[in-house]
């Protein structure tokens, strides 16, 4: 499987120009060949050959008055752009056919030099690990990079990433055999919500961390004073940087969070359940702002990836399953009920049920239901049946984060 690991590197002022450069000339690399691309099926409905199109917009570009400059960036560089501009036409009619599943995708734009978001990928012929802990790029030279630990594995690609904060980051991509953890027997389905950030069918409860919330003060500041600065000043840019670092720094530390609390639930448990949750829907509701807090998206994924890594299993069950209108004794389905009540009584056998924690024993059982029943799945029970998961982790945290138990739990929706 294929995991990605990402540094901070710390380029000097000469590297960072350099760096300038090359994200200007692969953008333009790319708008080139798009509007090639384009020109030709309005044409005649063709598409030109990627060999082809390389040689016009670089190797016969560089000949021109008009983009002499190019030579001056690496051609691994200008070349990873055109990939990447058949990788866009890839999954758009992967998309239009039904082939990629996901939100249907669009055609390729052209790329801004305004974009927040900067980024170049070198391929192997591209960058070099030096012995002293230097990263070599081509026409770049020797940038140091804030190793936090060792490569598992020599790195087949390696990108390098500005983001709207002004920092770098050199993203590698390894191919490592995956690590099976020890088998254990417990299994559990989890209900995600927004008071609680997650409540256990075995009772344990997960808090809400609230990045977002605890940081609205010192980022509606942050705002206010970028939208008194002139537009175009210094001072203005200067304002939109500690805005972009605020943002910065409650992502960095949700993605933290999420990885932690993800390693700690795949390492005690075999199986994980969870909701098939709307959440661009959610995300368009009155709880928009604390729906994109919770990130419920990027932990479910984080999730998958971890399970993949370390042999265990993750089920998701549907979302129209009324895992908060089941009784989970009984299985008597007692009706809808308003979001603010948190507690019931069953009708069928007058059990009384905590909502969140009801619910998530829902979803441990249609979970363990629908794995047993799976298409191609083993006939005797108990047989473990593989999960195919996405093969790229964006990041791992050694470290997990505790976990507190209690026997009561809210959440606004479902």
């Amino acid at each position: 499987m294929h995991l990605r690991y990402a540094f901070r590197i710390e380029p000097t002022p000469g590297q960072r120009m350099a760096l300038a450069r090359t994200f200007g000339c692969v953008r333009v690399v790319y708008n080139d060949a798009l509007a090639a691309r384009k020109a030709a099926y309005t044409a005649d409905k063709s598409r030109i050959a990627t060999g082809v199109l390389a040689k016009r917009v670089i190797t016969d570009a560089k000949k021109t008055p008009e983009r002499a400059w190019l030579a001056e960036v690496s051609v691994d560089a200008l070349q990873s752009s055109l990939r990447d501009l058949d990788t866009a036409y890839a999954n758009f009619f992967a998309s239009l056919t039904g082939k990629r599943r996901g939100r249907r995708m669009g055609l390729p734009v052209l790329k801004s030099k305004k974009d927040n978001r900067q980024a170049v990928r070198f391929s192997r012929n591209g960058f070099r690990l030096r012995e002293n802990g230097r990263l070599n790029l081509a026409k770049i030279g020797d940038v140091r990079v804030r190793w936090s630990r060792p490569l598992p594995a020599p790195p087949s690609s390696v990108t390098v990433v500005k983001d709207a904060s002004g920092r770098y980051f050199a993203s590698f991509i390894v191919e490592v055999e995956p690590e099976h953890l020890v088998p254990v027997e417990d299994e559990v389905g989890i209900d995600l919500g927004l008071t609680h950030y997650a409540v256990l069918s075995n009772g344990q409860v997960i808090d809400h961390p609230r990045f977002l919330r605890r940081a609205e003060r010192r980022l509606r500041k942050a705002q206010q004073t970028l939208s008194r600065k002139a537009k175009g000043s210094k001072n203005r840019a200067k304002a939109r940087l500690k805005v972009a670092r605020a943002h910065a720094r409650v992502a960095d530390a949700r993605k933290d969070w999420c990885h932690q609390t993800a390693s700690r639930l795949i390492r005690d448990n075999q199986a994980l359940y969870l909701e098939d949750l709307a959440v661009s829907g959610l995300a368009r509701t009155p709880l928009a702002k604390s729906v994109h807090d919770a990130a419920w998206g990027m932990f479910r994924r984080v999730l998958k990836e971890k399970a993949a890594r370390y042999g265990r299993h993750t089920g998701t069950v549907s979302r129209w399953l009324p895992s908060s209108q089941t009784c989970s004794v009984c299985w008597v389905v007692d009706g809808k009920k308003p979001l603010h009540v948190r507690a019931w009584r069953c009708e069928g056998c007058g059990t009384e049920h905590d909502r969140d924690l009801n619910a998530s024993r829902v979803i441990l059982a249609a979970g363990q239901a629908e794995r047993l029943n799976a298409p191609g799945g083993p006939v005797s029970p108990g047989v473990e049946i593989p999960h195919q998961a996405r093969p790229v982790e964006r990041g791992t945290h050694p470290e997990a984060q505790p976990i507190t138990t209690g026997s009561q739990a809210g959440s606004p929706v479902l």
